[in-house]
């Protein structure tokens, strides 16, 4: 009986570790645009869903982010670049993609179709938190892929 319990413990500690290893898998790392500068939002991390993005599909980024401030107005800049073009732009106002006031952690959330004809790859995405009087709160860069398959419903 003690060891069919351990190989059940054993199992279930196996699935923990690979939803873990899932998980983490889902996170992708940031990049400060400016290293040397210290901003008032601090960016842990980005997760993006489904990762690689799916064309024709919704993909939502979910940022997480703290501050020691509290923020109750704001934008959000998003540039998107494939290679070294340039090829989206928009601006969000921040208390559309998370709780105002923003104080302590928080998460921001986007979510964003793209066209089926989009091209496959990777793009890079840089986005700048702005403050109420436009002032820089926090600037991250990271990467994300486009899938080669797009869903049938947009082909």
């Amino acid at each position: 009986m003690a060891t069919k319990q351990m190989q059940s413990r054993r199992l279930l500690l196996l699935a923990a570790a690979c939803l873990l290893l899932d998980s983490a898998a889902a996170v992708t790392d940031v990049e400060y645009c400016n290293k040397g500068k210290s901003y008032p939002v601090k960016v842990s991390g980005v997760e993006i869903v489904p990762d690689p993005v799916a064309r024709g599909e919704p993909a939502t980024f979910k940022i997480s982010a703290s501050t020691d401030q509290t923020i109750g107005k704001g934008k959000l800049v998003i540039d998107v670049k494939y290679f070294f073009f340039y090829v989206h732009s928009e601006t969000r106002e921040l208390c559309d993609v998370t709780s105002c006031p923003a104080s302590g952690d928080f998460m921001v959330s986007h979510q964003q179709t793209l066209p089926s004809f989009t091209p496959p790859g990777s793009y890079t995405i840089t986005m700048k938190m702005l403050g109420d009087n436009d002032e820089e709160l926090s600037c991250i860069s990271f990467g994300f892929s486009i899938g080669f398959a797009a869903s049938e419903a947009t082909i």
